[in-house]
């Protein structure tokens, strides 16, 4: 039985969401993903400094 199912992604000091996501998207075949989400926001940091902030969604089917 297939299942929908969401995998959130989010920017951290160490790693970007943009990566992580593409990396998961490559285990996905093309019939498994339904939709992919993208948000960002403005941070401030040390200094007054905007850090960019990104979250990734992405909708899928498991395998049966």
């Amino acid at each position: 039985m297939k299942v929908i199912q969401v995998k959130e992604f989010l920017d951290t000091d160490s790693s970007y969401a943009e990566s992580r996501a593409n990396q998961f998207l490559t285990e996905l075949s093309d019939d498994q993903v339904i939709n992919v989400c993208y948000g960002s926001i403005l941070k401030t940091g040390k200094h007054d400094t905007g850090l960019q902030r990104s979250s990734i969604l992405v909708v899928y089917r498991t395998k049966e």
